[in-house]
């Protein structure tokens, strides 16, 4: 028996293959499983002979819902929360159930698995040591620029989910927000048979899913690279610290103490000093 938690469980984005043992075995042996979608999770747990009870669990359920999860698993009952695909809570509905069993005392355990946002990240070629995940990009086009021209300054790599009959204006506004030439990634139907993904400007890219119906299908993750910085300019903590060893110290003494404290190169903090003459 699976011991007493709530266990969120990541499944298949497409390719059933991606499946993880673990999942298999806690889906079997949970007392109930929480679906976004009974009926289209039926067929994923068919696949794997898992005929554990389903009753649905989504972003729309009331707090009944949510305080019934909760009493079967302050009784000691496991249960499972999964989504209609890829990992839980990751644009998808149950936050509000995590928090709950938290508050209540009650183990979360993540079972891990395929995730779209980042099974893209890791094939785009685009910088991964820092990425902020935006979700999906308000419907409406004015409101949709408008979260686009917020993100103009934003040095970490985006990444959006959105929607097959968007994707074309969704681009053209990226590119109006972020400029044509702006590095980005279209990744379609990851892991699935007409798995695309394809890299260039967003300008290129607004081409590409214009001259191609195809590419106007599936699941979609856009990826945009982040604004670059200026690489003259230093981050607050460079120019504090310079602040105080120029106190004391000439401007030659104290860039090359700042670099050892800050790992800022020597010769950007001594401009950067010359230039508060």
């Amino acid at each position: 028996m699976t011991e007493a938690a709530l266990y969120v469980v990541a499944t298949p984005i497409g390719n059933l293959a991606d499946m993880v043992p673990r999942a298999i075995e806690v889906l079997q042996t949970v007392d109930v499983i929480a679906a976004e979608d009974t009926r289209h999770s039926s067929r994923l747990l068919s696949h794997f002979d898992i005929n554990t009870p389903l009753l649905a669990y989504h972003d729309h359920s009331d707090d009944r819902r949510t305080r019934m999860l909760l009493e079967r698993l302050q009784a000691g009952q496991s249960v499972a929360l999964i989504s209609d695909a890829g990992t839980p809570l990751i644009s998808d509905p149950g936050y509000r159930l995590v928090q709950d069993v938290r508050q209540a005392g009650i183990r979360v355990v993540p079972i891990p698995g395929a995730c779209a946002l980042i099974a893209a990240l890791s094939a785009s070629g685009l910088p991964s040591d820092r990425f902020t995940f935006e979700g999906f990009l308000p419907a409406k086009s004015g409101q949709r620029s408008n979260r686009l021209h917020t993100l103009q300054a934003e040095p970490r790599t985006m990444i959006f989910y959105e929607a097959p009959h968007r994707i074309e204006a969704s681009l053209a506004d990226m590119a109006q927000a972020f400029g044509e030439d702006r590095p980005a990634v279209l990744a379609r139907e990851v892991t699935k048979t007409f798995e695309t993904i394809v890299g260039g400007s967003l300008a290129e890219l607004v081409a590409f899913v214009s001259a191609d119906s195809n590419q106007r299908r599936g699941e979609m993750v856009v990826l945009v690279e982040g604004a670059q910085r200026d690489s003259s300019a230093l981050d607050a903590e460079a120019e504090r610290v310079m602040t105080i060893l120029l106190g004391d110290l000439s401007v030659k003494q104290a860039s090359a103490l700042a670099a050892e404290i800050t790992g800022v190169k020597k010769k950007l903090l001594y401009q950067w000093a010359l230039q508060q003459d």
